[in-house]
């Protein structure tokens, strides 16, 4: 018999890490977790969670699978607009919640799960880790958008905390990308691909310590960083206090240092300078996750 309710835990996730714009993501041990129930009414939710089942259902091959009614609830610690993946862990978790409502008439392959995740965000940064765990290297894998995006990922030691300052301060994904500009000088982008290699060398690796200084970015972060009080003295703060590097979270606001250690020194730093520019904030100190989304259980 057809299970009638599922509930699909996903972890948070940072993207760009710096010079790695629209290409390198991490999940975190933050977590948010959507339980879908079946319905006898034969509608959904609205706004994204509606958006990502009318999806889900036109994708299914020839229609195979009628849409069916469901109610969604979504519970976790994830702040949202904070540029830590939230949209993601909404729209996987409907996606693996309804693949696993249907399972039994349809199976669907988890490729094909995240392949609809990425379409719908628009970008692979945050799908991919929060779908697999661990760090992610992603890249468009021809020239021909159709093709979609090809991926690596490597599991994350626990030796790495991501110290992770969260303003009270909400920014939205399209008003961080209306900031950008379309073109940076070439040095610029060399430098960004330089150390964009470098960070992924490291965690595919496991040599942490050689990521000091990789952080540094040409692309995004000098164009956004007018959204933040205190950005740039922020992120001094962090590194100045022992962090291998610091950088702005996804499209923010959430400021993230990396470190091996010195971790109550880099949270004092971090709310001490966010405080010196009237930016009130939470520090959350975080680990990786490399379980990824996962589904749950299901409840005696």
């Amino acid at each position: 018999m057809a299970s009638s309710q599922v509930q699909v835990r996903v972890p948070a996730s940072t993207s760009n890490l710096g010079p790695g714009f629209d290409c390198l993501g991490l999940a975190l041990n933050l977590y948010n977790t959507t339980t879908l129930t079946r319905t006898e009414a034969a509608k959904f939710p609205s706004g994204m969670i509606g958006e990502t089942a009318t999806a889900f259902f036109e994708r299914v091959p020839g229609g195979r699978i009628k849409p069916f009614g469901f109610k969604a609830q979504i519970e976790g610690d994830i702040p949202i607009s904070r540029g830590l993946g939230s949209s993601v862990t909404v729209r996987l978790g409907v996606l693996m919640g309804l693949a696993e409502l249907v399972k039994e008439s349809f199976p669907l392959e988890r490729e094909q799960i995240l392949k609809w995740l990425i379409e719908l965000e628009g970008h692979p940064d945050n799908a991919v880790p929060s779908f697999l765990g661990g760090f992610a290297v992603c890249a468009q894998a021809t020239d021909n958008p159709d093709d979609g995006f090809a991926y690596s990922r490597f599991s994350v030691k626990p030796d790495l905390s991501f110290v992770t300052l969260v303003p009270e301060l909400k920014l939205s994904t399209e008003t961080a990308r209306g900031l950008l500009p379309k073109e940076v000088p070439f040095r610029h982008a060399v430098e960004n691909a330089q150390r964009t290699a470098r960070i992924a060398a490291a965690f595919s690796t496991g040599d942490y310590a050689s990521l000091r200084g990789m952080f540094i970015d040409h692309l995004h972060q000098p164009f956004r960083q007018t959204l933040i009080p205190g950005f740039t003295s922020i992120l001094a703060a962090a590194q100045e206090a022992g962090a291998l590097g610091s950088f702005l979270s996804g499209a923010g606001s959430a400021l993230m240092a990396i470190t091996l250690d010195h971790v109550d020194a880099i949270s004092t730093a971090m709310l001490e300078m966010a405080k010196k520019h009237d930016l009130p904030a939470n520090v959350l100190i975080l680990k990786a996750d490399n379980e990824g989304a996962q589904i749950l259980p299901s409840k005696p």
